[in-house]
């Protein structure tokens, strides 16, 4: 049965021939125009810094009396003890009660840099329980719990104690800007 097989597939392939081989052309390099230039360093510098990178898609709805803890690794257990017990001088404070998740995702993000960039280590941020809020209790305070680990300057936060606000507010600190770090390294190597 293959044989015969075989034999129809050559007695239909006689007349077929093959193909020539074409040249095959290098390709000249490509040089974009400068209106395509200008369109790619533009979507380069927009990929670069986007100021509202805070997702405010789904989140983990959380309690209005539910703890919030977060501390990135390599920070000191003793520096993160005493920043959950309240023990740090609170520099800034911002508040965020009544504010849309756009408003207070936008004045979160301005907020940390500027402080970062001030050289403010240990902040407060009021965002209040979220009992009554609509549809669900929590929003506000949930997505402030989602961000505050998004963003790179923050290392550790913690539920601000009674007297700080307890549930209502967040302690947060932040890394050492560059100024400081620089500092700090100057202050250790000379000894």
């Amino acid at each position: 049965m293959q044989d015969n097989e075989l034999d129809l597939f050559l007695q239909e392939m006689t007349d077929v021939k093959p193909l020539s081989q074409d040249e095959v052309r290098q390709q000249t390099e490509f040089s974009p125009t400068l209106a395509q230039q200008a369109r790619r360093k533009a979507a380069e510098q927009e990929m670069e810094y986007d100021p509202n990178y805070l997702s405010m898609e789904y989140v983990d709805l959380v309690k209005p009396d539910d703890p919030f803890a977060f501390c990135k690794d390599g920070v000191q257990q003793g520096v993160y003890r005493n920043l959950r017990l309240g023990k740090y001088q609170l520099d800034a404070t911002l508040n965020l009660l009544g504010k849309t998740l756009t408003e207070a995702r936008s004045q979160l993000i301005h907020f940390i840099d500027d402080c970062h960039k001030r050289g403010i280590r240990t902040l407060l941020i009021h965002h209040g329980m979220g009992r009554n809020s609509k549809p669900h209790p929590a929003i506000l305070r949930s997505y402030v719990f989602k961000w505050l680990p998004q963003l790179p300057a923050v290392l550790a936060a913690h539920t601000a104690q009674r007297q700080h606000g307890g549930y209502s507010a967040t302690y947060v600190l932040l890394q050492k800007n560059a100024e400081q770090k620089r500092q700090n390294r100057e202050r250790h190597t000379k000894n």
